[in-house]
């Protein structure tokens, strides 16, 4: 094949090869079931089984030279996208996997750029010792500071609009209603529809009284409010954005009995934890605008550290939430990531209700599918 000729465009449908393999095996409506084709549990739109023994083989070559899985046409679809619409699973299944290889791996290459970075300072501090004559030590770092670089915003737990660092949401000002939060771009940070998933999250991972708990970002108090009802005797809260804790403040969370308020950033906050030798029963996490290795540092290097052996973690699953196959990728890459962490996890579907009208006066929908997915991790036996 010529270079990138996997990932040619038609002009007109925006269609990559990848695209047309797949809607190749599209029925017309007016021949369904014509040509031997029938429905069953595997095949619920009675797609031609030739057509797509051949799409899968397309689909694999296309993908071993390269093709994009979550190529966008003119209609905003990625191939998964179309598979999934026409009821191509086994197609569907090709693109998730391969969406799956793609974000390991990107991650992966992520983890070693900064490892490299990370050598480079290292050879730069080293030859400037040397250049000094070793007269001075070096100036410690001060590790509570704040960062100098903004986080670069991927797939999130809490999506936001990609446009947005976690620095430049935390510097925003915020519009604090009964039913939302919005940071000054209109980005829904957190909305009053997740009432559900919050509670049954807190009596998963509280399921008796007198637990101790740590709560990584408060937003709009929803699942600490469920928290309080467990009756928990120890209540933590770290919340980064000043004014939520002025909020809070307001609605008198800091006299609560039993809840200790930590404003700042978790990667600033939690090593102190550590190193106070403070331990919970539970342990929830829901930021914004933070990418998914910030996510993945925070359960391989925090939370290990302050989890009880018996304890329970969770987490808001909201990565790649606006399209379907994006939070199957990414349920998929959490998986794997949590094993290699020692976590086991466990999912419970849960039916979101029709969000029509949640979404007035918000940049972007950033839940788009039909069942969210309840995770509930454990260290492994």
């Amino acid at each position: 094949m010529l270079p990138d000729a996997a990932n040619v465009k038609d002009t007109e449908t925006g269609f990559s090869p990848l695209h047309a393999a797949i809607a190749a095996c599209e029925p017309d409506t007016e021949t369904a079931g014509a040509n031997g084709a029938t429905t069953s549990d595997s095949n619920p739109k009675g797609l031609d089984a030739d057509t797509v023994k051949s799409a899968v083989e397309t689909v694999q070559f296309l993908l071993q030279e390269g093709a994009i899985w979550n190529d966008l046409d003119a209609n905003n679809e990625t191939p998964g996208c179309i598979a999934r619409r026409i009821g191509a699973l086994e197609l569907y299944e090709l693109i998730v996997d391969a969406g799956v290889r793609a974000e390991l791996l990107l991650n992966r290459l992520d983890a070693y750029e900064e490892l490299a970075d990370d050598d480079d300072e290292e050879e730069g501090e080293e030859e400037a010792e040397a250049e000094a004559e070793a007269e001075t030590a070096p100036e410690l770092v001060d590790a509570f500071a704040e960062p100098t670089t903004e986080t670069t915003t991927t797939t999130t737990t809490t999506p936001a609009n990609p446009e947005v660092s976690n620095s430049q949401y935390l510097e925003s000002r915020l519009n604090i209603q009964n039913d939302r939060i919005l940071d000054s771009d209109q980005n829904g940070v957190m909305m009053r529809w997740e009432s559900d998933i919050m509670r049954k999250s807190a009596t998963a991972l509280l399921p008796t009284p007198g637990l101790k708990v740590l709560n990584i970002g408060h937003g709009m108090g929803i699942v600490d409010g469920f928290f309080q009802e467990q009756g928990p005797a120890v209540h933590h809260i770290v919340e980064a954005h000043e004014e939520v804790v002025a909020e809070m403040k307001r609605r008198g969370w800091d006299t609560k009995p039993g809840v200790v308020i930590h404003q700042g950033r978790w990667q600033d906050i939690l090593p102190g934890l550590v190193a106070a030798g403070e331990t919970f029963d539970a342990i929830y996490y829901d930021t914004f605008a933070e990418s998914y290795g910030d996510f993945r540092d925070f359960f391989s290097e925090q939370v290990i550290g302050l989890l009880e052996q018996e304890g329970r973690w969770g987490f808001f699953n909201g990565m790649g939430a606006d399209r379907q196959i994006s939070y199957d990728v990414y349920q998929k890459v959490a998986e794997m990531d949590l094993f290699e962490a020692g976590f086991d996890v466990q999912w419970e579907e849960i039916s979101v209700p029709k969000l029509d009208g949640e979404w007035e006066g918000v940049r972007r929908a950033y839940w788009v599918v039909d069942d969210y997915r309840l995770p509930l991790c454990k260290f492994m036996d």
